[in-house]
């Protein structure tokens, strides 16, 4: 019996896995649209790995060239695109540039590399560069899991299957350094390259796994957002609103006052009219730009409906709710909208109500009808003005 046929047997379960995440990746990026850039560099870096360990399974059977170099720099850009995807299934971002600055050096280092006698050199190279990817791979991912609100909680835990793969490539190196010859071709039975295939297969079902995970709760993220934000100016709608001013109604037994503030376009008919629909859309738009920088991390803007939006502020009393508000109305007043080479000018009505600590009691519609009660008495008093 071939002594080396259960390092074969285990590769070629890793070959199988990687066909797997393949499918699985490509399916999420093409067919469910689930992060397709990140997703399908996910299956471009399962194709490289399958192919890199299918053809260090074929050492001493196929052309060396291939089996020995040409595999070597297809784990190396297999770990690459892991790299790259890793973070971006939760940041967004493709990070080529630093990744670039590992992988090319590393690539060129293996094209000019002598594959003579042990390998000590091409599997230092390879286990060193390997593990510096997977190690930046684990650090981005980390980073972008602590910056996402909803998912903060487990950063570490979800980045833990690249870290242990770091860990496990620089051991390849280390074992390279200790035991030089013994250990660089995983084809040579040993008891370290058979723990490392294990290792490395599990590391990669996880890695797939805990990646993949990632990638559905961005999905399912995308779209509680979509349920609970205006698809037109992304603000919140009016559902989600209703739960943020129940919660902070609820502080208002506590002590933590609250404040709203109404705010509807003026005219906003008479611009649908002249200028279109189009026009009308770009309107709300600007207004919820505009506004924005007036507001808090712990304030609530929301779209009521139409032209109508309302703010909850936190913490705030009547005077302070009507600071917010002149500011919010000059800056919409001073900002017109530029439509197909005409400056419309665009105004707003604002109205102010405070709760107070007797509304604790009641329920907080009463709280939003006093605001909205000022909203009219500020379009009779002729539009453009605050009140409270």
């Amino acid at each position: 019996m071939n002594s080396s046929a259960p390092n074969i047997t285990l590769l070629l379960a890793m070959v199988m896995t990687t066909c797997f995440g393949t499918l699985v990746w490509s399916g999420m990026s093409l067919a469910a649209r689930i992060a397709p850039r990140a997703s399908l560099a996910m299956a471009g870096s399962n194709v490289l790995a399958g192919l890199g360990l299918g053809l260090h399974a074929l050492r001493g059977l196929g052309p060396d060239p291939l089996c020995y170099r040409g595999s070597d720099i297809l784990l190396l850009l297999s770990f690459a695109l892991l790299r790259i995807a890793a973070p971006a299934l939760v940041a967004r971002e493709l990070r080529w540039r630093s990744t670039l600055m590992v992988a090319a050096p590393a690539t060129l280092l293996l094209l000019f590399a002598p594959y003579e006698g042990a390998l000590v050199v091409p599997m230092r190279i390879l286990g060193t560069g390997t593990a510096l990817l997977a190690l930046l791979a684990a650090i981005d991912t980390w980073r972008a899991l602590r910056q996402a609100a909803r998912i903060r909680r487990m950063p570490t835990a979800l980045a833990l299957p690249l870290l242990l793969l770091a860990l496990l490539m620089a051991s390849r190196t280390l074992e390279t350094v200790v035991h030089p010859g013994r250990t660089a071709d995983l084809l040579i039975p040993s008891s370290y390259n058979h723990g490392f295939l294990w290792a490395a297969l599990v590391l990669t079902v996880a890695q797939n796994a805990t990646l993949a995970f990632l990638a559905l709760v961005r999905l399912i993220l995308r779209i509680e957002r979509l349920t609970e934000h205006d698809a037109l100016t992304d603000v919140l709608n009016r559902r989600a609103f209703a739960r943020e001013l129940q919660s902070a109604h609820a502080r208002l037994k506590r002590g933590h006052g609250y404040a709203l503030v109404m705010i509807d376009m003026d005219r906003f008919k008479q611009l649908n009219d002249t200028l279109g629909h189009a026009a009308g859309d770009a309107a709300l738009r600007q207004l919820v730009q505009v506004v924005s920088p007036c507001l808090r991390e712990v304030d609530r803007l929301a779209r009521m409906g139409g032209e109508e939006f309302c703010v909850l502020l936190p913490d705030t009393d009547l005077a302070g709710a009507a600071l917010v508000a002149e500011r919010m109305r000059v800056l919409i007043d001073s900002t017109p909208l530029q439509w197909q080479d005409l400056d419309w000018p665009l105004t707003a009505s604002l109205g102010i109500a405070e709760a107070l600590p007797k509304d604790a009691e009641l329920a907080a519609d009463l709280v939003l009808a006093r605001a909205d009660a000022a909203l009219y008495r500020a379009k009779a008093q002729g539009r453009n003005v605050v009140q409270p």
